[in-house]
């Protein structure tokens, strides 16, 4: 499967992947999860973005 469709199946996105799709680095990511900007899941000490909610946002941001 080629990464786009993967990323298209997919229905959350790693704080590292939202990082790399805003550009910004890991801190400024985790800050952006903390500020509870986007629905986010906990599994232990991983953390996990809803891609409907991380999509949303950033739809409404236009960016």
């Amino acid at each position: 499967m080629d990464q786009q469709r993967a990323q298209d199946t997919k229905r959350t996105y790693t704080v590292m992947e939202v990082a790399n799709m805003l550009g910004i680095g890991r801190t400024s990511a985790y800050n952006f999860v903390k500020e509870n900007h986007f629905k986010v899941v906990k599994i232990g000490t991983s953390i996990r973005i809803s891609k409907k909610s991380f999509d949303d946002w950033l739809e409404d941001h236009d960016i």
